[in-house]
């Protein structure tokens, strides 16, 4: 199975608003959960640094400005 991220080191996102992230918070029950930190970046504008990817398919992203890890469906095309 050949991994395919959407947004390729570099790319310029937008993380989705803080309600998105909350919800997400607070229902995600499996690996790389998000911190209250990371909400607060909530609708704000970054680059992709480093792209990973967990076992099963999940694409993880670190930004530049915004700490920890961010999975795809988190980001957005700016």
């Amino acid at each position: 199975m050949a991994y395919q991220e959407r947004f390729p080191i570099g790319s310029n996102v937008r993380i989705k608003k803080g309600q998105y992230l909350e919800e997400f918070r607070r229902t995600w029950k499996y690996h790389h959960p998000i911190s209250v930190e990371q909400v607060a970046y909530g609708g704000q504008q970054d680059c992709v640094t480093k792209i990973g990817f967990y076992h099963g398919g999940d694409i993880l992203y670190n930004l530049d400005k915004a700490p920890g890890i961010w999975h795809e469906q988190l980001l957005e095309a700016i």
